[in-house]
């Protein structure tokens, strides 16, 4: 198991929008992801950020992340869910959402 975490800006006029889109994620949504080999995936919102945490336990997180990225229902859901979001500008070229670097982790 590998954990993930990353950051992304949220845009102040849709702080609410994006509460409640993912107070009803989308069931086809969810199952992607648990297909996908992400457990435990939580987002969390502090001061105009949005920090997400998610532990993979498949073997292939490149091909398992092009399988997400490939299914219809996810793409129509990013498409909702992009607007509320305001990247960072310090994050890496083809990243969406910024990589954050584990620092400490105790089990």
């Amino acid at each position: 198991m590998k954990r993930y975490g990353s950051v992304i800006g949220v845009r102040p006029e849709k702080l609410a929008e994006y509460k409640k889109l993912h107070a009803a994620v989308w069931p086809e949504v969810l199952k992607t992801i648990k297909d996908c080999n992400i457990r435990n995936y939580s987002i969390y919102y502090h001061n105009g950020l949005l920090f997400s945490y998610f532990e993979y336990v498949g073997s292939d997180y490149e091909a398992d992340m092009a399988k997400m990225a490939a299914d219809p229902m996810t793409q129509k859901w990013w498409d909702v869910c992009k607007p509320c979001q305001a990247p960072l500008e310090s994050r890496k070229e083809g990243e969406w959402w910024a990589d954050a670097e584990e620092v400490f982790h105790t089990d």
